[in-house]
């Protein structure tokens, strides 16, 4: 595993654990027993996990995450930490850096931002720059279900086009918290949005902008 990818594939680990099999995340309907075993099927169910994406699976996927979310909480813990078997496409370290880095980032802040009392955390500027180059490369990918033309706007300046559009809403932020924007965290995220009113009430109600 990448270091990025397995730096927040540790961190979500011990935050699941420390947090217990009942806490709340930020993804509606899961607790952070269902979040565990959303993780642990991704990577060891690939002929269930397409169902995250595709519908004619999404039956399948729905009874082995039924499957994993009864085993001991504490076994899913372990098999988030050691991570992906052999066979896994995630097993190869540069699969493993494209996909997980953002995927347990944004995870991590679903079980931390869920609670009353969370902090910010601070990131280096190394893993911001890590994350901005991912999303500028996805980025209309990831915003191509916004209802209005979306510009993402790193504090330096940096800019990339998440959805072609009018009206243009630029929303302004360090790439970790555009990320969390652009996966449907808008309530929780330190994004400033400049433009037609109307066009970013839309945004805010629009619940997945993108994957």
């Amino acid at each position: 595993m990448s270091t990025h990818a397995k730096r927040e594939r540790l961190l979500l680990a011990d935050l699941l654990e420390a947090s217990g099999p009942d806490a709340p995340t930020l993804c509606e309907g899961w607790n952070t027993r269902d979040l565990a075993a959303h993780v642990v099927v991704r990577e060891r169910r690939p002929d269930a996990a397409g169902g995250i994406l595709v519908k004619q699976l999404a039956s399948r996927l729905e009874r082995v995450m039924a499957e994993f979310t009864s085993k001991p909480y504490d076994e899913l813990i372990r098999l988030i930490r050691t991570g992906p078997p052999r066979f896994s496409p995630f097993s190869l370290k540069q699969i493993d850096e494209a996909s997980n880095t953002i995927e347990f980032y944004v995870h991590t802040e679903d079980v931390r931002r869920a609670q009353p009392d969370w902090t910010p955390r601070e990131l280096d500027l190394v893993f911001q720059d890590a994350l901005w180059s991912r999303m500028e490369r996805t980025a209309r990918l990831m915003g191509r279900s916004a209802p209005t033309g979306l510009v993402l706007r790193r504090p330096n300046g940096q800019t990339a086009v998440a959805h072609r559009g009018t009206p243009v809403v630029t929303a302004t932020g360090e790439p970790s918290e555009l990320l969390l924007f652009l996966y449907g965290r808008q309530q929780v995220a330190d994004v400033e949005l400049d433009g037609d009113k109307d066009a970013i009430t839309k945004l805010h109600e629009t619940k997945q902008l993108g994957i």
